[in-house]
Parts: C-alpha cells; sequence; structure tokens
C-alpha cells in the first residue's frame, strides 16, 4: 500500500481494499455478558475477507489467581494468531467491531506493542459499513499464513506494582476509562470491588466517540484529552480500564488527536483488586 493507515479508517476506503492480499482485516466483535456471540455474529455475516479474534483466546492470555481477566497473551502466542491471520511486514492490518472500537482497539493496540504500526480501526465499526450498504460475507475465508516478525516495544506496557509506585511518587497520570458510575464505585458489575485506584483520574472511552460509535475529529479529541491531562504531557499518562481492554481506545484518541506517548496499565482494575492489601478510592 502506498499510505499506510496507523489510526483509523473509513467504510470506503476498505471496501476498496478487501481484495488486496496485503490487506489483513480482523472481527473483534465481542460481549462481555456473552463471550461467545461475536463468533456467532461473524458466523451470520461479517466483512470480505475478514478473519475472526476472540477477545479471551486470540487477544488475551490466561487468566490466573494475580492477573486481571484480560492479561496479555504471551508474545509466542500472538505472534502464532498474527501469523494465523496472514500478517507480515507488508501487510496492512484493518480491525473492526461492532461500531465503537472497544474491543478492536485492543488489537490495535496490541500490534503497535508488537512493532507493527501500519493497523487502523474501522471507524464506526460494522455499524458504519452496514449503513454505508456495503456487503456482507458468510463464509470463512482463511488467509495464506504468513511469518510474523516481533519487534516488541517493553517500555509501552506496565505492570501493577510499577503502576502502584509511579503513582505514589507522581511520575505518571493513570488515566481511567471505565464508565463514570465505576470509577466512582456505585455500580460495579463485572469486578468483585467497586471503585478506582487512588490518584487516578476519569476519561470515558465513550467520551472519545459520538453517539453512531465514530470518533470525535482530532481537534475535538484534543480539546478533551488536554483537559484531562491537565497541562501534563502526554508522554506521562497510563491508560487503564476494567481489565486492560477499553484502556487502548482512550490510547487510540490520544494518538488521533495528536497526543502520542501514552501507555497502558494492561493488569487494570481487575488485576489491581487482586490483592486485597492494595488501596481502593471512591467518590
Amino acid at each position: 500500500m502506498s499510505t499506510d493507515r496507523t489510526t483509523l479508517i473509513e467504510p470506503a476506503e476498505l471496501a476498496a481494499l478487501t481484495a488486496d492480499p496485503d490487506v489483513a482485516i480482523v472481527d473483534c466483535r465481542h460481549d462481555l455478558m456473552r463471550p461467545e456471540w461475536g463468533a456467532q455474529a461473524y458466523a451470520q455475516g461479517h466483512i470480505p475477507g475478514a478473519q475472526f479474534a476472540h477477545l479471551d483466546r486470540d487477544l488475551s492470555g490466561p487468566v490466573t489467581t494475580r492477573t486481571g481477566r484480560h492479561p496479555l497473551p504471551a508474545v509466542s502466542a500472538l505472534v502464532a494468531t498474527l501469523s494465523r491471520f496472514g500478517v507480515d511486514d507488508r501487510v496492512q492490518v484493518v480491525a473492526y467491531d461492532q461500531h465503537n472500537g472497544a474491543v478492536a482497539a485492543r488489537l490495535w493496540w496490541l500490534l503497535r506493542f508488537m512493532g507493527h504500526r501500519a493497523v487502523a480501526v474501522l471507524n464506526g465499526g460494522l455499524a458504519a459499513w452496514s449503513a454505508a450498504g456495503l456487503a456482507l460475507d458468510t463464509s470463512a475465508q482463511p488467509r495464506a499464513p504468513r511469518s510474523f516478525r516481533p519487534r516488541l516495544d517493553p517500555q509501552a506496557v506496565l505492570g501493577t506494582e510499577e503502576v502502584a509506585r509511579a503513582v505514589a511518587e507522581g511520575e505518571i497520570l493513570l488515566v481511567d476509562a471505565r464508565a463514570p458510575d465505576r470509577f466512582g464505585g456505585r455500580n460495579e458489575t463485572l469486578d468483585p470491588v467497586a471503585g478506582h485506584v487512588p490518584g487516578a483520574i476519569n476519561h470515558p472511552y465513550l467520551s472519545n466517540v459520538d453517539a453512531q460509535g465514530r470518533f470525535l475529529t482530532p481537534q475535538e479529541l484534543r480539546v478533551r484529552w488536554r483537559a484531562t491531562l491537565g497541562g501534563r504531557s502526554s508522554t506521562e499518562a497510563v491508560a487503564m480500564c476494567g481489565s486492560g481492554v477499553t484502556a487502548c481506545h482512550d490510547l487510540l484518541a490520544l494518538e488521533i488527536a495528536g497526543l502520542a506517548g501514552a501507555r497502558l496499565y494492561a493488569g487494570s482494575w481487575s488485576e489491581w483488586i487482586r490483592d486485597p492489601a492494595r488501596p481502593v478510592a471512591k467518590d
């Protein structure tokens, strides 16, 4: 491709690329309450040529008593998955989910973490594709496998102990992407402990998109994120959420806004509360 897409791609742009062997499309649809819904929805209709990635099995590693709900996959496992999807250095990857990019952004971040920058999220997801009158396919068409070579960026992610120390010392600005009621500890539906990491601030991932699930303009995102950052550099920001998934949405929004360099607390809230000795804050 003459120009790599590194943040977003529009439905009409993607429609012109579905037959390109150097474009890999990945369907990331998922419902936390119905983990097999995404695969079922994929079978009922997906963008032509798309491969299906399951959040729990392909984009996460095994859950243990020490991890959060969606730990990062092992590098070797992710390399195998990306190779199976036919991704190598020449390939533009496009990730999509049902609409707002909440899960697709996880694959976007994982690829960047692995050193692959030619990855974009379909703006508005499958809903925008369908609204544009573009066709769906029900056949499974695996891509020819390729050899993915990782170039890991270990600085892009922080562990729980690093986060605890850095927050306490004021070295980072911890930004939680969960909805305000969950952040405030008023309505916890997924995790056994309600609240947030003391010192964290809230930037709900849904504030990055409009009512149709499309990302706001770079200019509007810049205004909103500069208000959240409060004068601090984006390189000081560390995004978290419940399990390290929608945090990637905040990281994508920052990138769209031209505010690069933020990092991920992959374990997020569900890992933080594994140790009952860790402090918890509420509104």
